[in-house]
């Protein structure tokens, strides 16, 4: 029995689909303005441990994943420069260009991190007939006002809006990320429709009955998740700092405009912080998968890092921490590899155990724990192996392709061991490291051990 912690109702509640068998996920998808950080990808890996537990669960997951390439400013107060605009402008490229740039940088980094694509892709760009088809059902339903500054949505009008976030409404003051407006009526109201600042050219705008313009940030979530999954649908995802504007906004397009429940459950993963700080491009403190290769780290050592924390919880990142990660990824790589043959027996005490801990919320620290307590068990080594590629299927770390690798090295690749342990031999130390650097490049690490030396396949 699956069970997921609802940021809605702020509790764990027994999953539910509106059709049999058939489960409809939304996640929020990346701006493409600049390289993504690992406090972004952690978000996606917790979304893709999501979509594999529904999939081990029986499910047939449609999911959905919007590209943001338009309407999304610095401040989430609808002022600011769009992201995309800014970055074309600083690299002397049009948004598009840098829209898919970024775009194909994203999609390497989650087939780095083995995170499973969506069903369906879809960008801003390319749905502006339905954002603005979504903002006049908002028109003919009394939710709008006209500023200069653009078409907003009256959240007065909404009794229950700031549910998702228990937004104290009247408690509100204007800060750094909610801002008064001029012409805004309310403090918590949001641009459904820009209108282009009359002082600087926009590079990406439409024409639309209120005018040429730009759509705000929010609508596109509502009206492309509302196109393909129906209202309402089943899964909503993303960051907690989706919660209390970007997500709490959608919800009020949404059941503003059909005056029903938009979604039923809200799945919200916790910020990646470092050194205890959030980790952010604004502040300057992010890191990406590629400083990881520049320290030889594996993208999957990542992973392994982000399945030891709950989803839901804060994970402070650091290189030791992740250097402890892929020492125990390559652990477990390198105890496989012994094991010769894999076998169709499961044990049911094992398997339950699995599914019990994933089906909690997906509980992952608890599973890496089982883990390593199955391979530390008396279990024959086949039944061990079969045990860890059917829960790989939730962990997606690649387990049985490693295996199938390590446990072939190539004929090429012992002979330069042989040749590199004749050089040791006659002391010819520079030309022993020659043929270490070419195994390297070849992808495989040596290790000199008192019994020899040990290969060891290089983890991707």
């Amino acid at each position: 029995m699956l069970k997921l912690f609802n940021t809605l109702s702020r509790k764990k509640e027994i999953f539910q689909p509106i059709k049999n068998k058939k489960v409809g996920l939304y996640t929020c998808g990346p701006t493409v303005y600049d390289v993504p950080h690992i406090g972004n990808l952690r978000c996606y890996i917790f979304e893709d441990i999501l979509k594999r537990t529904l999939i081990y669960n029986g499910y047939k997951v449609r999911h959905v994943m919007n590209i943001t390439d338009v309407g999304h400013l610095t401040s989430d107060a609808d002022t600011g420069e769009d992201k995309i605009e800014k970055s074309a402008k600083k690299q002397k490229k049009s948004p598009y260009e840098i829209a898919k740039f970024y775009t194909k940088i994203f999609k390497s980094n989650l087939k780095d991190l083995n995170v499973l694509e969506p069903d369906l892709w879809c960008k801003a760009t390319e749905h502006i007939k339905e954002q603005i088809e979504l903002t006049k059902k908002l028109e003919r339903r009394g939710f709008t006002y006209r500023t200069k500054d653009g078409i907003y949505f009256d959240t007065s009008l909404l009794p229950d809006y700031g549910k998702l976030a228990r937004l104290d409404i009247k408690g509100l003051k204007a800060g750094a990320r909610i801002k008064i407006v001029k012409g805004k009526k309310n403090l918590t109201d949001f641009a459904l429709w820009k209108f282009p600042p009359k002082d600087k050219k926009r590079l990406m705008e439409w024409e639309s009955p209120w005018g040429i313009g730009f759509p705000g940030w929010h609508l596109e979530c509502a009206a492309m998740s509302i196109k393909y999954l129906g209202v309402p649908f089943d899964i909503h995802c993303g960051g907690v700092d989706h919660i209390p504007i970007h997500h709490t906004n959608e919800i009020a397009e949404a059941e503003g405009a059909y005056g029903k429940n938009f979604v039923n459950y809200w799945l919200h993963c916790g910020f990646l912080k470092i050194e205890g700080e959030k980790m952010a491009k604004s502040l300057g403190n992010f890191t990406t998968l590629e400083d990881f290769r520049k320290r030889n780290f594996s993208p999957l050592a990542f992973r392994y890092l982000c399945l030891q924390a709950h989803y839901r919880s804060s994970l402070n990142f650091t290189w030791k921490g992740l250097k402890s990660a892929q020492n125990a990824l390559t652990k477990i790589y390198e105890t496989i590899s012994g094991y010769k043959k894999e076998s169709k027996e499961s044990p049911q005490t094992w398997g339950r155990r699995f599914k019990e801990a994933i089906n909690d919320d997906l509980n992952t620290p608890l599973l890496v724990s089982l883990v390593w307590e199955m391979i530390r068990s008396s279990l024959k080594e086949s039944v061990k192996l079969n045990l860890l590629f059917e829960i790989d299927k939730i962990l997606g770390l690649n387990l049985k392709d490693q295996w199938q690798t390590t446990s072939i090295v190539p004929r090429e690749v012992l002979a330069l061991v042989a040749k590199r342990e004749n050089y040791r031999q006659k002391k010819e130390w520079d030309k022993a490291d020659e043929v270490r650097k070419k195994i390297k490049k070849m992808g495989w690490w040596l290790e000199d051990t008192q019994e020899g030396p040990k290969i060891k396949k290089m983890i991707k």
